[in-house]
This record gives structure tokens, sequence and C-alpha cells, in this order.
């Protein structure tokens, strides 16, 4: 989850006016560089090294972000996730207090961001299982994800009207 210079609102529609607007970022374009970012690594658990490494570094949310109204169910880490729209652009941001849980989570919003509702809506994170990140996270992680990817499309289709 890439940090943002927006307000930190979540569900919200900050229309400003823009000459220029960059298109939304199309998804199987950034389905392809994140498998290709990750494919390279020859067993799972280099990829999750992987995975943690970029937790580590990836921005915190700030603690009046980290609210019982953005957190995800279902993992048994808490997993925050602060959706936004800007120029009818989804952005997503997240946090969690796993570096496995918060480096995943920080992959999915980083492939979400930047698109635009409809595609957000239509399109599943399912670059995930096709580098074999999915298949080895515990039960618990597995559901919390699914619940993430829920929401986050959810929230694609709840603005895609906007």
């Amino acid at each position: 989850c890439r940090p943002r210079a927006t307000p930190s609102c979540a569900a919200t529609s900050t229309p400003k006016p823009s000459p220029v607007s960059e298109p939304p970022m199309d998804l199987a374009r950034r389905r392809s560089e994140l498998i290709a970012e990750l494919e390279p690594f020859s067993d799972h658990h280099e990829r999750f090294q992987y995975v943690i490494d970029r937790a580590k570094s990836a921005p915190a949310l700030p603690a009046d972000l980290k609210l019982d109204a953005f957190l995800i169910e279902g993992c048994t880490s808490n997993l925050w996730l602060v959706p936004s729209l800007d120029d009818g652009v989804c952005h997503f941001r997240c946090d969690a207090d796993s570096l496995i849980t918060k480096g995943v989570a920080s992959l999915v919003c980083e492939f979400y961001d930047g698109a635009s509702p409809a595609e957000v809506a239509a399109t599943d994170a399912d670059f995930l299982s096709a580098v074999g990140i999915t298949q080895h996270l515990s039960p618990n992680r597995r559901n919390g994800l699914t619940n993430l990817v829920g929401k986050i499309r959810a929230f694609g289709r709840l603005t895609a009207g906007s």
C-alpha cells in the first residue's frame, strides 16, 4: 500500500478539478508485473522472506486510522484497510501487526491501487495463487486474505457509480 497525499477518509469521493488525470491502472498489466516480481524465487520460503522484507519497508498507517471500522475480520492478526476514491481512481492503504499479513495485504493493495472502481469490482487478486503464496498461507491467513479482497472489491462496487 503506497502512501497517498490525500485526505484520510474511507469510502469517500473527493472530486478535484484536474486538467490532466492519469488513466486508471490496468489490472491485467499490474497482475503480470507482480507475477514477474514474485516468480523468480525458487521456493516459497524465499518468496515469503521477500514478502516480509517488503512489509518491513511498507509505510505504517497512522494510529488515528487503526480503527475498528477499518479492521478486516477473519485473521488472527489485526489487519486494517483504508480505501479512498480520488478523481474516479481507487486507492488502498493497509497495515497489520504481523509482517506476513502486512506483506501479503500490501501486495493486494498495490495490485488494486490506482484502478477504476469498475475494474476493482470485476477483478480477483489471483496473482497470489499463481505465484504460490495463497497455497502456503495458514487457513486463518487465507480467510483474512479472502475477506480483504472481498472488502476491496465491495468498495469498487460501491464507488463504481461515483
